[in-house]
């Protein structure tokens, strides 16, 4: 079943998501769930809060972009409670990004392009390591979700004043969007 997505200003996106255990009710349907949400929204990445569940699970997808970048051919990953353990701040990057809960706003973010990240898969496997590139923005920008945080929290006061009539809109139900989405009442 596709999910409607939380758009800004839904309450469950600021809230830190609680990390779960094997007996979560439902758990293998909602990855399931996310999945086909994700691949009907055309995005690379969902977090529970953004499908309104404050619990710490993530899916990234990274399919999409394997036209492009072929490296990513098969990248399709699930997350329990993740959390990142580290940044290395040797190296970072400047790349703009959207997001799901965000329709219309896309703005350049700097990440770190290497962190260490601790998860459980599927199984409940416990996971650790160092995650570099593109899927460390991912799980980023993902992982922060789960914090109670956005994208757009890495703004400048500047570009934050720049998008503030956008973000009004968004909190009015005032855009347009392909996906199923849950706006703010």
């Amino acid at each position: 079943m596709i999910l409607p997505i939380y758009t800004f200003g839904q309450p469950v996106l600021r809230m830190v998501a609680e990390d779960i255990t094997p007996d979560y009710p439902g758990l293998k349907e909602l990855i399931e769930n996310m999945y086909k949400t994700l691949e009907a929204s055309e995005g690379i990445g969902l977090a529970a809060p953004q499908v309104g569940l404050p619990v710490r699970v993530v899916v990234i997808d990274l399919n999409v972009i394997s036209d492009d970048s072929p490296e990513y051919k098969g990248f399709t990953h699930t997350y329990i409670n993740p959390h990142i353990l580290e940044y290395d701040d040797t190296e970072t990057q400047l790349l703009e990004e959207g997001c799901l809960s965000l329709p219309g706003i896309h703005e350049s973010v700097r990440r770190p392009t290497r962190i260490r990240v601790s998860y459980q898969d599927e199984n409940f496997v416990k996971h650790e390591e160092w995650v570099d590139g593109f899927p460390a923005r991912v799980m980023q920008h993902e992982f922060e979700h789960l914090d109670g945080k956005m994208f757009i929290d890495h703004l400048s006061m500047l570009r934050k004043q720049m998008i503030k009539g956008k973000l009004g809109d968004l909190l009015k139900g005032k855009f347009r969007c392909d996906s199923k989405v849950k706006k703010k009442k």
